[in-house]
């Protein structure tokens, strides 16, 4: 008990401390609205990274449709806030994306989580191009193919941190908890997993709306950060950039997918005007990393200060 109070204490000084230095950064100067734009679209990229991670990572299913989620939460958002303009309107929105998200998620997941492998990732794919034709077909309510432009920014650097590290933290302790080691269970062996009595599609449908309402959160975010929404900011290739944040940061870490995020994110930041060289060096990451360690940057591997201080005290000993 006393070393877990220890570990709490030292992240939230760890997570306290960060804040306070872009605070810092931000007050002095160092951080431009530049900066500040970067910084939202890591968040956002985290925010995907672990929908993806949860769901691929976690549970093996492999889906190519969280930016059907996304977008379900972009537009609940920039709809939402064009009819009433303020922020409770806003967190509002997010609820409601992220409601609508889930409830998608368990009408297209129960007939389609039954599938595996390449057949899952064409069902899923399907899935985000039906989301994404229906907000392009929807008329006066979605704008069409034009999408929604003048969307107020409701969210700020700040606001995205805080929801980055709520979100990891249900994340962390969800899968700690006995239906996520049901999860991780069908990742390792999903026919010894159900010899077990684990209910294997009910915790696929689970994982796969969780990850669905993390995508919508995200998606509420970057439509009050960039101001503008169209359907063809939603498609595959979108959701391939975070199946790469997942891959790269390793199936399995949240640890990994947050520094593989930051990496990816930076690296964006000097590629910004060469957008075919982005997908060159990305392919050429993911080549690398595939041949020389599959796993990825940190496997399932995670960064877990309760070993620190096992390790000190056994050399207090």
């Amino acid at each position: 008990m006393k070393k877990n109070l220890k570990v709490n204490a030292t992240w939230l000084i760890l997570i306290l401390a960060m804040f306070a230095l872009l605070k810092i950064a931000e007050v002095t100067g160092l951080m431009n609205m530049y900066y500040v734009q970067i910084l939202m679209g890591i968040g956002v990229s985290i925010l995907m990274g672990l929908g993806t991670n949860l769901v691929l990572g976690f549970t093996g299913q492999f889906t190519l449709g969280q930016a059907g989620f996304m977008a379900i939460g972009a537009y609940a958002s920039a709809i939402l806030t064009r009819q009433t303009p303020t922020y409770d309107a806003f967190y509002l929105s997010m609820l409601v994306g992220v409601l609508i998200a889930a409830l998608v998620a368990i009408v297209f997941g129960l007939p389609t989580l039954r599938l595996k492998g390449d057949y899952l990732a064409i069902a899923t794919l399907g899935m985000a191009e039906i989301i994404r034709k229906v907000i392009e077909n929807g008329g006066d309510l979605t704008n069409g193919p034009a999408g929604i432009t003048n969307i107020l920014p409701y969210t700020d650097w700040q606001v995205v941190f805080w929801i980055v590290v709520i979100v990891t933290i249900l994340v962390l302790n969800f899968l700690r908890s006995s239906i996520g080691r049901q999860a991780i269970t069908i990742r390792e062996d999903e026919i010894a997993a159900e010899a077990m009595g684990v209910n294997v599609t009910k915790m696929k449908v689970i994982i796969f709306v969780i990850g669905a309402m993390i995508s919508a959160i995200a998606g509420s975010i970057y439509a009050s950060y960039i101001g503008v929404v169209v359907p063809s900011n939603f498609r595959i290739m979108n959701s391939i950039d975070y199946l790469i944040i997942a891959v790269l940061g390793g199936l399995g870490s949240i640890t990994g997918t947050i520094i593989a995020a930051f990496v990816l994110g930076i690296l964006n930041m000097y590629l910004q005007n060469f957008a075919e060289l982005r997908m060159i060096i990305y392919s050429l990451a993911l080549v690398l990393v595939m041949l020389f360690r599959p796993e990825g940057l940190l496997g399932t591997k995670e960064l877990v200060l309760s070993k620190f201080f096992s390790k000190k005290k056994e050399a207090g000993k």
